[in-house]
């Protein structure tokens, strides 16, 4: 399970650098509201995460096969991951901003950093025990 979680966090790193590029072009580029960045980062990183750990993490359990069913089990597993993201952004940008005194700019980045860092137990763990567990969805 060592090698899997290691596997999922560098997969996970690569889909971090999407999930931040992508919200960072939502929030500072296209002006959207937090909580809509992130959930166009997060839809389009957890499409990338899934494709990735079907091929790779989860390989032997998957078959290296991608298909409808087991994608929309991953993206509802995700859910969880995905609140615990979007609230840790949320609520870290504005604690950072209130009473760390960073700009909002800097608060906003910083509180994504954490959210990322927040989401990862609850996906590794949705995914290994639920989605791609042998037999499973």
């Amino acid at each position: 399970m060592m090698i899997k979680a290691l596997s999922f966090g560098l997969v996970g790193l690569v889909n971090s650098a999407v999930d931040f590029g992508v919200f960072s072009f939502g929030f500072y580029v296209l002006n959207l509201p937090i909580i809509v960045a992130n959930m166009i980062s997060w839809a389009v990183a957890m499409t990338g995460s899934y494709v990735m750990n079907s091929q790779i993490t989860f390989a032997a359990e998957s078959g290296r096969k991608l298909g409808l069913r087991t994608y929309f089990g991953f993206a509802l597993s995700q859910v969880a991951g995905f609140v615990a993201n979007t609230v840790t952004v949320y609520a870290a940008s504005d604690l950072l901003e209130r009473f760390a005194g960073l700009d909002i700019d800097r608060a906003v980045l910083a509180g994504k950093v954490l959210a990322i860092g927040a989401s990862f137990a609850v996906n590794f763990s949705l995914s290994h025990f639920l989605v791609f567990r042998r037999g499973g969805a």
